[in-house]
């Protein structure tokens, strides 16, 4: 075969190779506390660890109450190379809590989620 042809062939197999990396997302691979989670004793912040790199001025990390009260304590930390996102708690009370995260991969693709955790009552 000649070099004109080989070159699409060429061009097609690393448009293959390269694209998954061009449509990543970040997507939660653990959460601290984990979803459905319940604990006895409660949690001094939120950490959600990703499958990918966020940018850390596109994020946002939420603890919400049963009222829907915000009760994260500042702005939401990103750490371990941009994989991972925390917030520091207050003192949690016993009770269902939502966390509500949303993310921006580096690669500019969006992703959000929830789930819930409890906290137990005292016996």
């Amino acid at each position: 075969m000649a070099i004109r042809q080989l070159c699409p062939l060429i061009s097609a197999a690393l448009l293959l190779i390269a694209a998954p990396a061009a449509w990543a997302h970040s997507f939660p691979r653990r959460e601290n506390p984990c979803a459905g989670q319940q604990l006895q004793t409660a949690p001094s912040q939120v950490t959600i660890d990703y499958d990918a790199p966020i940018e850390r001025l596109f994020c946002s990390l939420k603890v919400l109450d049963a009222g829907g009260k915000n009760l994260a304590l500042g702005a939401p930390m990103v750490g371990a190379g941009g994989y991972s996102l925390s917030v520091k708690l207050p003192t949690l009370k016993p009770g269902r809590y939502t966390v509500k995260w949303a993310v921006l991969c580096v690669d500019t693709h969006h992703t959000e989620g929830s789930y819930t955790f409890t906290v137990a009552g005292a016996r």
